[in-house]
């Protein structure tokens, strides 16, 4: 039988890499992260989850540029290397020759079924990832792996996993790695990948099958603008949930008003109104970057366990947020919502302390002034979001969004809270606050979907300033 030659595939043939190592060391995780699908295998802490030889594709413009061939686990790796070093020693056989001997044997069905169907995979593929747990030591195991998978004389590029870790013991892999002639190797974490982690994979895998290079280069480059149209799809979910949120209004009659209880249970259903809107907005955030929010790993997500909740509308939050925003210490009294008492119904939190242009009449737009003074005249008052509310929602999201971009599919923990905290950020913020303005002046805006011309433009202004918050940095 004719052996295909690595790297000689027709352009319209995927390229078949089989990912292999032993098990438990992070296989299926890091296919996740490197192809966004979340559902694709089991990601567990229980060694030995995949037990068969599974594929996921990652295709550029529908067709399948990359074909991963996730393996199970190296189970025996010892007991296999002494076997095989025994195959075929009489007849001179050379150690790919061996390989093949061995899977024509009862042992590849019998003892060594699970390690049969990785070396089956090795002599089908153009190269392979080794998969490599650096927290743990190198042991007899480990060392075995690596004279295995050379027999089967195709291209092996290790993957460093999880070496962000403090227990990473990266120095004494690199070097066991080079002592058995793996010298091209690569760093990743599944947990938290760094920024161009993906990149440098593809380009160094491209040294060992240079005549992939180009199909290599294309990869990397198709990675970054699916990356680049995450981060834009999430700047414009937030956008579009501040500008929601400025749009939101409800009116409350004169009677409520009057009544202490049931002026704070009208508040209190006014911010319910508005959590729904962040909490949507956070759950397509994670849809966006892959993720599910009945994931296990994603459990107790900030805005399903109250922390959200609390901190979202909580006085001393938006007093802090107030300054921020350069609103002052006094804001947050009414806990984010504004009933409309100024003159002429006009609300003080929703134009003011974004500069002298925001805190004027004009700013509000006449149809909302308008609606205002007959409300007035018919004994109605609005229920409306501060300003520094949208401000903490902004830096809630923000927040999330940066986390989600860096967190890697093979992450358990569970997500901390999002608030970014960065001063840099208060300066672009107000302006995004600021952008999302004219959307007071319209509460036809809350509703999504909205066909606005004008509410497209106001939303990808805002867009545009949020995305630079959103570039990884390492």
């Amino acid at each position: 039988m004719k052996l295909p030659i690595p790297g000689a595939q027709t352009p319209d043939e995927a390229l078949a890499i089989a990912v292999v190592g032993h098990t438990n060391a992070g296989k299926t995780s890091l296919l996740r992260t490197l192809t966004r699908k979340r559902r694709f295998g089991e990601v567990s802490d229980r060694p030995g989850t995949t037990r068969h030889v599974e594929v996921v594709e990652l295709r550029i413009a529908g067709r399948p540029a990359l074909r991963f061939f996730d393996t199970p686990g190296l189970e025996d790796s010892v007991a296999l290397w002494d076997f095989l070093q025994g195959v075929g020693a009489d007849a001179g056989m050379d150690r790919p020759a061996r390989v093949r001997a061995f899977l024509q044997g009862p042992e590849a069905r019998g003892s060594f079924e699970q390690e049969a169907k990785v070396l089956r995979k090795m002599l089908e593929v153009d190269a392979a990832f080794y998969v490599i747990d650096s927290r743990e030591p190198v042991l007899p195991k480990h060392r075995a792996e690596i004279e295995i998978l050379n027999s089967c004389a195709r291209p092996v590029m290790p993957v460093l996993n999880f070496v962000r870790d403090p227990a990473s013991r990266l120095a004494d892999w690199q070097a066991v790695l080079a002592g058995g002639g793996l010298h091209a190797q690569v760093r990743f974490d599944a947990v938290a990948p760094f920024v161009g982690a993906e990149q440098h994979l593809y380009q160094d895998l491209a040294t060992l099958l240079p005549g992939q290079r180009a199909r290599l280069q294309q990869v990397g480059q198709h990675l970054q603008q699916e990356a680049g149209g995450r981060r834009d799809a999430a700047s414009r979910a937030i956008a579009d949930v501040l500008l929601r949120l400025a749009a939101l209004r409800r009116g409350i009659g004169e009677v409520v008003y009057a009544e202490p209880a049931a002026r704070a249970r009208a508040e209190q259903d006014f911010q319910q109104l508005a959590l729904v809107l962040v909490r949507g907005c956070a759950d397509q955030l994670l849809e966006i970057q892959g993720f599910a929010e009945d994931d296990a790993r994603l459990a107790a997500l900030p805005w399903q366990d109250g922390r959200w909740d609390s901190d979202l509308f909580h006085p001393e939050a938006l007093r802090q947020a107030g300054r921020r925003l350069g609103m002052g210490a006094a804001v947050g009294a009414s806990v984010g919502v504004i009933a409309d008492l100024a003159v002429g119904g006009l609300s003080l939190g929703a134009g003011a302390a974004l500069g002298g242009a925001l805190g004027s009449i004009v700013s509000q737009g006449w149809r909302q002034i308008g609606g205002k003074l007959l409300n007035q005249l018919n004994g109605v008052r609005e229920l409306t979001l501060d300003n520094a509310l949208l401000f903490l929602v902004a830096l809630q999201l923000v927040g999330l969004a940066r986390q989600l971009d860096r967190r890697g599919h093979a992450a358990l923990a569970q997500l901390e809270q999002g608030t970014a905290s960065d001063a840099a950020l208060d300066a672009p913020l107000r302006r995004v606050v600021q952008a999302v303005q004219p959307a007071r002046s319209r509460p036809d805006w809350e509703k999504p979907g909205s066909s606005s011309d004008r509410r497209r433009r106001v939303q990808e202004e805002a867009a545009a300033l949020l995305r630079p918050l959103l570039q990884p940095t390492d």
